[in-house]
């Protein structure tokens, strides 16, 4: 996937559908050994939403120093809304794989399946692979963690506070798999 830096923009990488099974699988057993709240340290580069823009991914990387050069949390939203949901997603899960301890992953509102369908994931799947895929990719997101604090100063999620939340322990009890609810 790294190599597609020396590509022209916006072209599609071809990944076997096996393999990208195999990557949702390890890593749905890797978020469901985590918690649901990170606490990480410092220092670690925090970054928002990149909505299927993986030459923007890319030139981030050539940018802020590709991993393990430098520790990173993103927050979520990794599909939907441009072309390449399935490149971007599978680049930070594999690094998520490799990086255990300094390259970390939050689950975002677009990684959940009622909300992907209707924002270009399920057709990016479908067009590319598989509607089998995309249930497969949401087995996984449906087991990212929610939430993270950095240096127990800084807490990090990708949408905002729920009026219900009193505690982070409340966070850590969240049971996953776990689908986000439609309202």
């Amino acid at each position: 996937l790294v190599s597609a830096r020396s590509r022209r923009s916006r072209t599609e990488v071809s990944l076997r559908e096996e393999d990208i099974s195999l990557i949702l699988h390890l890593s749905r057993k890797l978020f469901l050994m985590q918690p649901a709240l990170l606490e990480l340290e410092a220092p670690i580069c925090i970054c928002g939403d990149t909505h299927g823009q993986f030459y923007d991914l890319l030139r981030l990387f050539e940018m802020a120093g590709f991993p393990p050069e430098r520790n990173y949390l993103f927050l979520g939203d990794y599909v939907d809304r441009a072309k390449q949901g399935i490149e971007t997603i599978v680049l930070l899960l594999c690094y998520r794989l490799k990086f255990q301890g300094t390259f970390f992953l939050l689950r975002g509102n677009h990684e959940c399946n009622h909300l992907n369908r209707i924002y270009g994931f399920f057709d990016e799947c479908k067009r590319r692979y598989s509607v089998k895929l995309w249930l497969t990719f949401g087995d996984c997101f449906n087991c990212m963690p929610l939430a993270a604090i950095v240096e127990e100063k800084i807490f990090c999620v990708h949408g905002g506070l729920s009026p219900e939340l009193d505690s982070f322990r409340q966070i850590v009890d969240v049971e996953r798999p776990l689908e986000i609810p439609d309202d």
